[in-house]
């Protein structure tokens, strides 16, 4: 297992953290997993025993129940705390009051008390707001978890879901008002769904911003157990939650790029798509989640398949974004000022961000 700095700290996290949505089964996530707290235990184990520091939970998955069997793992299994680093999120309405939801100071504060009392922890590492709020003024986010942080509940803070614009707005309040700042950005990215390289990525990469990844495998359909013509297999998390939209033409096209390689390596279609995703630039750390121990187990094996270049390049033509303004104005302006080769950047133009000649 490799680790990766997140964001301008000094915090070390492994390149593969376990996500723990499918741990609880309560309200809308009986279809994503219904994991008691026997299997949540098995799978803590097996990550932590590959390497795994890095576990996230939010206080909606499962209506706090996966916080709550999160925290009793870590305890039932002995795992020292200062060896883990434990994430959760804020921000979706827990409740039917009026301010139940939200990035308000008012929220946030019963929101992270309720969900340091779940897990039994007197702090987080990380803590993410889970998206954007039209109504809260940043400032007065920011300033809430600043008085967090300086209060040791919190280490340090995060977003997800938010727009390059919306953080670089906040990392400029940061800044000015001496804040602490946003460290990482929990957001979806995949093969088939490289939109986050637009402007997310380039931001990121600008900025020092950690990038964690959810749904790497597009909610299974990168698995390579689904057929462009069929129905997915029983039990399927696609097959009851068709989440996240994904264009499936551009999925599928992946996934039968993805088959040969993982021939030729001998392993899975969905330890490929994992695989791509940790040699992205400005990746820190891809959630995985699962089911089963199996699934488990071939997701951190991902971590250990080295993609050739040739792999990769194959990859990227069969999964490139087509090319959008002004993606392609920035990339064609830039050809005269790098006499050693183009810089390609992740901009919509196909780049991968690396550079090359």
């Amino acid at each position: 297992m490799r680790y990766r700095l997140l964001g301008r700290t000094g915090l070390y996290v492994s390149e593969l953290c376990l996500g723990t949505m499918t741990w609880g089964g309560k309200g809308r996530f009986q279809v994503v997993g219904r994991l008691g707290l026997p299997d949540a235990e098995a799978q803590l184990r097996t990550a932590f025993e590959a390497g795994v520091n890095f576990v996230d939970t939010a206080d909606v998955y499962s209506e706090g129940e996966s916080e709550r069997i999160l925290g009793q793992a870590i305890r039932n299994l002995g795992l020292p705390r200062e060896d883990l680093v434990v994430a959760t999120k804020g921000r979706i309405r827990m409740g039917d009051g009026a301010n139940r939801v939200g990035l308000s100071r008012v929220h946030l504060t019963q929101a992270l008390d309720a969900s340091l009392t779940r897990l039994g922890l007197d702090h987080v590492d990380l803590y993410q707001v889970h998206g954007f709020d039209p109504v809260t003024p940043i400032d007065e986010t920011l300033r809430a978890l600043d008085d967090f942080v300086r209060a040791g509940k919190v280490r340090h803070i995060g977003v997800s879901n938010f727009a390059a614009w919306q953080i670089m707005k906040a990392l400029g309040v940061s800044e000015r008002r001496g804040l602490s700042r946003f460290e990482s950005v929990q957001a979806y990215y995949s093969i088939a769904g490289r939109d986050l390289e637009r402007e997310v990525v380039p931001m990121a990469l600008d900025q020092q911003v950690g990038i964690l990844v959810w749904s790497p495998l597009a909610g299974g359909l990168l698995s390579g157990k689904f057929a462009p013509d069929a129905a997915g297999p029983e039990g399927a998390r696609r097959t009851d939650f068709d989440f996240p939209p994904v264009d499936r033409d551009r999925a599928f096209r992946c996934v039968a790029a993805m088959r040969p390689i993982a021939d030729r390596h001998g392993t899975s279609v969905a330890r490929v798509a994992l695989a791509w995703t940790l040699r992205q630039p400005g990746i820190t750390s891809v959630i995985i989640g699962a089911k089963t121990d199996a699934q488990l187990s071939d997701n951190l094996a991902a971590s250990d398949l080295a993609l050739t270049d040739d792999d990769l390049a194959q990859l990227d033509e069969a999964s490139r974004l087509p090319p959008e303004y002004p993606g392609w104005m920035i990339a064609f302006q830039q050809r005269d000022r790098f006499p050693g080769g183009a810089i390609r950047f992740a901009t919509g133009s196909g780049g991968d961000g690396r550079k090359s000649g």
